[in-house]
């Protein structure tokens, strides 16, 4: 057993925007350690939002995060001999990285030449609340409402 948890790494701010925000978004679009590329991909996609919507790319991107996060999930809980998917809070910082992922999980899924050219096209979506990933968001929500009976089981 661990004495005490794990620490985290502090992020280094990203040096257009100085926003740690960017720097994890970033993070998470990166395959392969390859995070010079990844910057890239990010700042492109946001000069193509900038371009499509005639905004702030970087606020577009912002409400767009903030359209995708989750506030509740369902887990899977054994009891009894069954399992039941059991609403759940979801942790301030878990909020964050779902909302990533999805956003650029769909991006990726989405049709389109670049993965900045698809980036800005989800976040755009997501921002006027369309979209894989704000459409998954709304399904989390549905399933913790219909399986909302089940709370009583929070651990």
């Amino acid at each position: 057993m661990r004495k005490q948890a794990a620490k985290k790494m502090p992020l280094a701010p990203d040096p257009r925007f100085n926003d740690k925000l960017v720097t994890r978004f970033v993070n998470n679009v990166m395959e392969q350690g390859k995070k010079s590329i990844a910057y890239r991909i990010f700042y492109d996609s946001i000069d193509r939002v900038s371009q499509i919507t005639g905004d702030n790319g970087y606020e577009v991107w912002k409400k767009a995060l903030a359209n995708v996060t989750p506030s509740v999930e369902v887990r899977s809980r054994r009891i009894g001999g069954a399992t039941f998917q059991i609403p759940s809070e979801v942790r301030p910082d878990r909020k964050i990285s779902l909302c990533m992922k999805w956003l650029i999980r769909y991006a990726g899924e989405r049709n389109g030449k670049s993965m900045a050219e698809k980036l800005a096209n989800e976040i755009v979506a997501a921002s006027k609340g369309e979209g894989a990933a704000f459409k998954k968001k709304e399904d989390t929500h549905r399933m913790a409402e219909a399986n909302k009976a089940f709370s009583h089981f929070r651990i």
